[in-house]
């Protein structure tokens, strides 16, 4: 099977752009599923359920998050309602939403797991702990298993890619908004990359107006955060599993979301 993943999808440009780029990359790729990070499709922080809607109607099968999942308190409801929009499975468990979803991909029986890192960002449990309970659980449930690592820091990434080398089809790192030069099959055959990068305006600053964050930065003064506008790219990656739902490819995408 072959499922196709956009990074850290940022406000309405971010949202726009995989609208836009999607059906070509269908004609590349030919994806079994689609899922992306939606934790910052609200103006940049945040979830909405309109804005995961956007998603789902532009194509996207399943929506994972991560640290900002819940900026807005109205999203709580539909994140208990929305089986195929997940957040990080090691937040406390009493939590708005669910931590993942199996969904049928191309006759495939695919995981869809969330997890955030330990190292900056305030989890319950071990994001390391975690995926190993969640495999356990899972066993029997699912063909391949699909991770979106939503971490901080590097070494953790890399560290969480060859904790599961083996044993699930893909761990891709996200959050930083930065893509990372290191997507290859670890030796087990798990698909890994540190971190996928950001579906938004190159415009901005990690999404963000560059000229407010530079205020920011200058002056060391609160500064309001808008949104980044124009010059939309697309941070994505296609991943082929094999039958045995390990990784045969990994391909990273990094181009503009309209075509030149």
């Amino acid at each position: 099977m072959r499922l196709l993943f956009f990074a850290d999808v940022c406000g309405k440009p971010g949202r726009q752009g995989v609208a836009t780029a999607l059906p070509r990359l269908r004609e590349r790729f030919s994806p079994d599923i689609v899922i992306a990070n939606g934790e910052n499709t609200a103006g940049g922080v945040g979830i909405t359920e309109r804005t995961a809607k956007d998603l789902f109607a532009a194509g996207v099968d399943v929506i994972t998050t991560g640290n900002h999942v819940y900026r807005h308190r109205e999203v709580y409801p539909f994140l208990d309602s929305a089986e195929r929009v997940i957040r990080p499975a090691n937040y406390p468990a009493a939590n708005p939403g669910r931590g993942h979803v199996v969904v049928d991909a191309g006759g495939v029986r695919l995981a869809v797991i969330n997890l955030s890192g330990a190292v900056m960002l305030q989890v319950a449990r071990s994001p390391f702990l975690e995926a190993d309970a969640l495999l356990d659980r899972l066993a029997g449930r699912a063909d391949a298993f699909f991770v979106d690592f939503h971490a901080e820091v590097t070494s953790e990434k890399v560290a969480m890619g060859w904790h599961l080398d083996g044993r699930v089809g893909a761990v891709v790192g996200t959050h930083t908004h930065v893509p990372t030069a290191d997507a290859r099959v670890l030796p087990a055959g798990t698909a890994f990359i540190s971190d996928v990068g950001m579906t938004g305006s190159r415009n901005g600053i990690l999404g963000a107006r560059r000229d407010q964050v530079l205020e920011r930065m200058i002056t060391q003064m609160p500064v309001r955060f808008d949104g980044a506008e124009g010059d939309v790219w697309i941070n994505a990656v296609a991943v082929e599993l094999g039958d045995d739902g390990l990784a045969r490819s990994i391909e990273h995408v990094m181009e503009p979301a309209e075509e030149r």
